[in-house]
Order: structure tokens, then C-alpha cells, then sequence
């Protein structure tokens, strides 16, 4: 009987697969606010130079600008989502994109190196909520036949937002200077604002009157989340004592994290909700590709620049294929999702990724940049599609109780992978090199580490198909919901 509720909550329903024109302006505006969040990631990093130069700040102290929004990001978008599912996601969203606009304001008119790293704190906190909302919204803007599409669609927009960045913020620092990166998200923050308040349905609380917000579970996990992405990321690439310390900071959060949310009434993720296969293997997968992901961004620059001696306008140029491929295949691949299935084009989208991953490990450094473009492209191509189909199937399952967090840790997932592959893949990267100092390198050692780096990218890759063969079809697992139910009323009320 659960599994029959189930396949018809998931089946396409009555509602059509034409979107009104209501539905695609709320579209544009879940839409805008993806792009906001991503453009707010890759916008700063092109400006450290400068921005160290103009603050008179230290490499390490600069880095912060980029850090604090990334912890900010990681360490709240579960939470958001929670709240979201409690409060209200219309409400939440636009008090999201309010914050961003202004600690965007704040950003731009900062006087000090602290005071701008607080605003991207607070930028950070808006981006978190808007991350989490976006796709949490697609159920309730879009017919169910349409999901694959709209995911599609968020993300091409957050792979634009990426590809955008680093262009952007140089055209605006070389005619504007650093501030003007900060104060673009402003006018675009206010349409984003005016565009949801009058296109995004009004909606409720979706908890039950009893039900609470976890502030220790909350608590615990933002603290857990920041000693992980601080472990990973401090130490400038080297693996020392405070990275170790942070590393058990964060193993022992997270098993305090588990015990609490057992125990209370109205946990920030209910433990049982693990207990349904696609969730699970989904961001298990997510993490997985993401981590492959982040191997084309910290190896690719090294292996252009020194392995085939491109310079630094080269390297951009060739650097951005992959954010391009992402956003040219972003709806194509939510209209494959919707028309051949999310389980058939998870597993078409991860055999491209291997494929190309495996074909970036055995390429001669001697056939040049086409022998690089082409298995990216092909890695890129696989990863959106993936990504089109991992979402949709994860999030047709969530009741709309619980949609919101579960869209928060799909993005946590995702974060924590380009953490763990910016740390792990460059570790991997540096060793095969046999270097710590990788600018100083022979060009043929560099090619050797690049190799070895995306052998190890392929069995990532190859291990998230093998979760992907084992998931099982959508019609066979039990919503969330169904199973939170059949938990209560089976007794088990102590795992959640």
C-alpha cells in the first residue's frame, strides 16, 4: 500500500505539462536568485589580488573575503531549508534575497579588509537561504512532468553565474575598481526581491503546529560544517596540526549532531528520512561528482600554465569551456530528464563523466590544448545531466513538509564535494608531481600529476555509477513522508 501511495505521488499528475505564464516569471525569479548565489561565489576570486593590494592585507588574511562566504554558505544551507519548511518558503526567500542585496551594499562601501569579510559573512547567509529555496520552490511552481526541465534550468543558471564571474569581475575592477564586483548585486538583487514578491505564490507553514526549529541541532552542524570546510581549506595546501585538530572537531560534532537529533522533538534532519535509497545514494553521488568537478578547476590552470606553457589569457580562455558546456547543456539535459527518465540519464550522465575523466588520464601533453578541451567538454556534458537528473530524482520524493531541507542538503552536498576536491584532488595532484611547490615544476611532471589526478577522478566517478546501478526506480521507494509515518506508527519514535 506504501509503495502504491508512493508511485502515485511521484507519477505526473493532472496538472499538465505546459507551464502558465505565471509559472515561468516565478520560474525567472527562482531563476535569478540561483545566479545571484553563484555569481556571488566566483566573483571575488578574480579580485584577491587587488584587493590585497588595495587593503594592504597578506595573502592569508585576504583569502578570508572568499572563505567566509563559502563557510556561511556550507554551515547554514541545511538550516535555511529547515526553516524554510517551518516558517514559510516565500517569506524566507525574500528575507534571503533582501540580505544578500544589502551585505552586497555593505560589501561595496566596506573601509576595512574585516569589516568586508563580516558583509561576506552576511552575503553568504543570504546566498545559503537562497541555495536551499530554489529548488524547493520547483514543486510547488512547475507541473511534475516539467521538473527535469525547471532543474535543468537552475542549473544552467548556476553554471552561468560561475562562467560569469571571473569576466565579469574583471571587466568591473579594470573600469570600476574592486568595489564595483559587490555593488552589481545590488540593482540585481532588488529586481530578483521585486520579481518573487509579485510572481512567487503565497505559501504557509508546512509543520505542524507542535513542530519547532532545532537551535542546537543548528548550532552543532553550522559548527561541525565550519571545522570540516576550515580543516580542508586552511594551511594553504599542507595537512598540519590545526587541520588535524579540526578534522576531530568536526568527526565528533557530527556524531554529538546525530545523538541530539535523536532525541528531540522536532529535529533540524529527521534521521529515518536516510532510511529511503534515492535520497541517499543521491547525495552520495552528488558529493562524489562534485569532487571530480572541483579536480578540473585546481588542476586544469597548473596543467595549461606550465604542462603546455599557455599564458594567463589563454588558460581563462580555455578554463571557461567547462562552465560553458555546463550552461549550454543545462536545459537540454532537463529535457532528457523529463523525456527518458532521472534513473536512465543519472546513469548516461556518469558513464560520460568516467569516460571523459579516464580519457583526461591517458592524454600526451604533446597533443596540445584540443586533446584537454575535448574529454573536459565530454566530462562537463556528463556532470550537468547528471545534475539535471540526481535533482530532479531526489526532490520528486520529498514531501512538501520536507522539501526544503532536503534541498539544503543536496546543496551541501554538492559544497562539501568542491571542499573535499579542492583539498583531496589537490593533494592527490601535488603528490603525483612529487612537488610542493608546483610553479617551479618541469612541464612533463605536470602532465604526470594531471594524469594521475583524473585516474583517481575516474574511479570517483566510476564508484558514484556503481550507487546509481544499485539505486532503485522512483516507484519503488516510499516518499519521505510515508516513511516518517510508517516510523511513528510502527513506534520507533526515537529515530527520526
Amino acid at each position: 500500500m506504501l509503495k502504491q501511495v508512493a508511485y502515485e505521488k511521484l507519477e505526473p499528475g493532472a496538472e499538465g505539462a505546459k507551464l502558465t505564464p505565471s509559472a515561468r516569471w516565478a520560474l525567472a525569479s527562482l531563476s535569478l536568485s540561483m545566479l545571484l548565489s553563484a555569481l556571488g561565489t566566483s566573483v571575488a576570486n578574480i579580485a584577491l589580488p587587488t584587493l590585497a593590494q588595495a587593503l594592504s592585507a597578506s595573502f592569508q588574511d585576504i583569502q578570508w573575503v572568499v572563505l567566509a562566504y563559502l563557510l556561511a554558505v556550507t554551515a547554514l544551507v541545511i538550516s535555511a531549508g529547515r526553516l524554510g519548511d517551518i516558517v514559510g518558503r516565500r517569506r524566507l526567500l525574500l528575507a534571503g534575497i533582501g540580505l544578500f542585496t544589502t551585505a552586497s551594499l555593505f560589501c561595496g562601501v566596506a573601509p576595512t579588509l574585516w569589516l568586508l569579510i563580516a558583509a561576506r559573512a552576511a552575503q553568504g547567509m543570504g546566498a545559503a537561504v537562497m541555495m536551499a529555496l530554489t529548488m524547493a520552490y520547483v514543486g510547488e511552481t512547475v507541473p511534475k512532468a516539467k521538473t527535469g526541465s525547471a532543474m535543468g534550468l537552475l542549473g544552467t543558471m548556476s553554471a552561468v553565474g560561475t562562467a560569469l564571474g571571473p569576466s565579469l569581475g574583471g571587466l568591473l575592477i579594470s573600469g570600476f575598481g574592486w568595489r564595483a564586483i559587490f555593488l552589481v548585486n545590488v540593482p540585481l538583487g532588488v529586481l530578483t526581491f521585486l520579481l518573487a514578491y509579485r510572481c512567487l505564490l503565497g505559501d504557509k507553514a508546512t509543520q505542524s503546529e507542535g513542530a519547532g526549529f532545532d537551535w542546537m541541532g543548528t548550532l552543532l552542524l553550522a559548527l561541525t560544517l565550519a571545522a570540516y570546510a576550515l580543516a580542508t581549506t586552511a594551511g594553504r595546501g599542507s595537512f598540519g596540526e590545526l587541520n588535524l585538530i579540526l578534522l576531530v572537531a568536526a568527526v565528533l560534532g557530527m556524531g554529538l549532531f546525530v545523538l541530539v537529533e535523536a532525541r528531540v522533538a522536532s529535529p533540524l534532519i529527521r534521521l529515518g528520512m536516510f532510511r529511503n535509497q534515492i535520497l541517499r545514494a543521491g547525495l552520495g553521488m552528488s558529493a562524489l561528482v562534485m569532487t571530480v568537478m572541483m579536480a578540473t578547476l585546481v588542476v586544469g590552470p597548473f596543467y595549461l600554465a606550465r604542462g603546455l606553457g599557455l599564458d594567463a589569457a589563454r588558460v581563462g580562455l580555455v578554463m571557461s569551456t567547462g562552465p560553458l558546456v555546463a550552461a549550454l547543456m543545462g536545459i537540454p539535459a532537463g529535457y532528457l530528464v523529463d523525456r527518458f527518465g532521472a534513473g536512465r540519464m543519472t546513469r548516461v550522465g556518469l558513464v560520460a563523466a568516467a569516460a571523459g575523466s579516464f580519457a583526461l588520464s591517458m592524454i600526451p601533453a604533446a597533443f596540445g590544448i584540443p586533446a584537454y578541451v575535448a574529454p573536459l567538454v565530454v566530462v562537463t556534458a556528463g556532470y550537468a545531466l547528471f545534475q539535471a537528473a540526481n535533482n530532479t530524482a531526489v526532490m520528486t520524493g520529498v514531501g512538501q513538509d520536507q522539501r526544503g531541507v532536503v534541498s539544503g542538503m543536496l546543496n551541501l552536498s554538492r559544497n562539501l564535494g568542491l571542499i573535499t576536491g579542492a583539498s583531496v584532488m589537490g593533494a592527490v595532484f601535488a603528490l603525483a608531481s612529487v612537488t610542493t611547490d608546483i610553479t617551479t615544476v618541469p612541464a612533463d611532471v605536470v602532465a604526470t600529476g594531471m594524469r594521475v589526478t583524473f585516474a583517481v577522478a575516474a574511479g570517483l566517478v566510476l564508484a558514484a555509477l556503481a550507487i546509481s546501478v544499485g539505486r532503485p526506480a522512483l516507484a519503488t521507494q516510499p516518499s519521505l513522508r510515508l516513511i516518517e509515518d510508517r516510523a511513528v506508527e510502527g513506534g520507533h519514535i526515537k529515530v527520526r
